[in-house]
């Protein structure tokens, strides 16, 4: 006996994707959100404010989504909220992070020489050669798109990163206990 259409949306052909494909899709970028979040703050706690509002307006903003690059599009939203949040801070005093020795550190499983090392290299870049650093190298993000994520040329995005790997790679080397020799 036929039936009559199928009333769930599941079997047409050409339908649209289920209401719930957007946030599962922006539910699949939380761990890369997380890092660029972190990095941009240099703070977990201030990450996952960050984090948190931009996920928020992501999600009330959801009808501006043109469908292409949802992950180019989250992550220049979380951008210009941290740009935005730099602004309204930027009169505010700040709690110096050698004043919080006393607070019990976390143990990890990483070496805390090299992590503390890597950290200290990277809030000694620049705003700006950190965040192109972050999207390419450890996002994984093409020279173009960052350029569009960020409203600039393609020769500054590789200029900035260009700059920040000389200047992550001299301040890294130079803390070396034993010093590296190039071969000969």
């Amino acid at each position: 006996m036929p039936h009559g259409p199928d009333r769930t949306g599941n079997g047409a052909a050409g339908a649209a994707p289920a209401p719930d494909s957007f946030e599962a899709e922006v539910l699949a970028l939380l761990p890369s959100l997380r890092r660029y979040s972190r990095s941009l703050t240099r703070s977990d706690a201030d990450g996952e404010d960050l984090l948190q509002d931009c996920v928020e307006k992501v999600l009330t903003r959801r009808g501006q989504w043109r469908g292409l690059n949802l992950r180019g599009w989250v992550l220049t939203i979380m951008t210009n909220l941290y740009r935005n949040g730099r602004r309204q801070q930027a009169n505010r005093s700040f709690v110096d992070i050698d004043e919080n020795d006393h607070l019990p550190a976390a143990e990890t499983d990483n070496d805390p020489l090299q992590r503390s090392r890597l950290e200290l290299a990277l809030n000694s870049l620049g705003e700006d050669y950190r965040v192109v650093l972050m999207l390419v190298v450890v996002e994984g993000y093409s020279y173009q798109d960052v350029a569009d994520m960020l409203d600039i040329p393609i020769g500054t995005v590789m200029s900035r990163l260009s700059r920040a790997r000389q200047k992550m790679t001299s301040l890294l080397s130079s803390d070396n206990v034993v010093t590296l020799r190039r071969p000969r």
